[in-house]
């Protein structure tokens, strides 16, 4: 199964019909609980459990048990997008060990779909919530974060505490997997869309360090440039993924249409297989991302499972 996607909104909304939560920064996840069993499986329905080893404290919470929620990192209080997104591709265990021991994750699960063995994904999210509450997940492992009626006031103190956003469910909305749907909408402070790396450019004057990476979206053309990323390569998320793109090397670019000469000159073309998470400010009037800053790998994700219209 897929998770139920959010449409990005224009405007928080209001009213009894609405109930707003936190948007955390961390990776999707649907968790399957059974007896002593516990499964994770990533937005594109990958078995990531190897590299989360704190969810094995969720045996026993019950039966035909299915999750949804966000696993995070919370670094000083705040998550940590980088320090989660690494654990998802991790199978050795005793790394994965060291790396839950360093910096524990904790799934934020904010949705139920199956409980005892029984679909309710029918069932409106109120419903749901309850059910949810109902299960008292309140352990270092898992936890269920708390929903608000006021969006415009949750909104305000996100963004003062340095959080990622909000988001707000309709409380009568069904859960419909793998669709996006308007009765789910986010609201982020800085938007965070998911990429593919087209080229990658070394730092001046070495060929050791990655300086930026070229990303577009993909679509039934190809694909689309959207920029260059520069921020955010500094140290090892440089190194990392500079690791991951040299193997991909290709004569040819790999975008739809020619890019300017001051992003053609220099850059080392990949094939387009590395998905990663970019931050920007806005998008510009000819589709070009705005201020971006490299995030992370998605290793969770690959381009099949992007869409061009830079939601994510």
């Amino acid at each position: 199964m897929q998770p139920m996607l959010a449409t990005r909104g224009d405007r928080v909304p209001i009213g009894p019909a609405w109930a707003h939560e936190v948007k955390w920064d961390g990776i999707r996840l649907l968790v399957e609980v059974d007896g002593d069993r516990v499964r994770a499986f990533s937005r594109n329905e990958n078995d990531v459990s190897a590299g989360l080893p704190e969810l094995r404290a969720l045996a026993g919470a019950g039966e035909g048990l299915l999750l949804d929620g966000e696993m995070v990192v919370l670094g000083d209080g705040v998550p940590s997008f980088g320090a989660v997104v690494e654990r998802v591709h991790v199978r050795d265990r005793a790394k994965a060990e060291r790396l839950a021991a360093a910096a524990p994750a904790t799934l934020f699960a904010f949705d139920v779909l199956r409980v005892d063995g029984r679909d309710v994904t029918r069932e409106p999210w109120e419903r749901r919530r309850a059910r949810l509450e109902e299960l008292r997940l309140d352990g270092a492992a898992c936890q269920v974060p708390p929903t608000y009626d006021d969006g415009a006031s949750l909104m305000a103190a996100v963004e003062q505490q340095g959080l990622e956003g909000i988001m707000s469910k309709r409380r009568d909305s069904l859960y419909h997997p793998g669709r996006r749907s308007r009765d789910w909408l986010k609201f982020p402070i800085r938007p965070t869309g998911s990429f593919v790396v087209g080229g990658f450019r070394f730092e001046t004057g070495t060929d050791r360090r990655l300086g930026a990476v070229l990303v577009g979206s993909p679509g039934s053309g190809g694909l689309t440039f959207r920029g260059r990323v520069g921020a955010g390569l500094a140290g090892r998320a440089g190194t990392g993924l500079l690791a991951q793109l040299a193997p991909l090397t290709r004569d040819a670019s790999p975008f739809t249409t020619d890019l300017p000469r001051a992003d053609r000159e220099g850059t080392v073309w990949v094939r387009p297989e590395v998905v990663v998470d970019v931050e920007y400010l806005v998008v510009t009037v000819d589709g070009r991302l705005r201020q971006p800053a490299y995030r992370g790998v998605r290793s969770d994700l690959a381009p099949a499972d992007l869409t061009d219209d830079l939601e994510t």
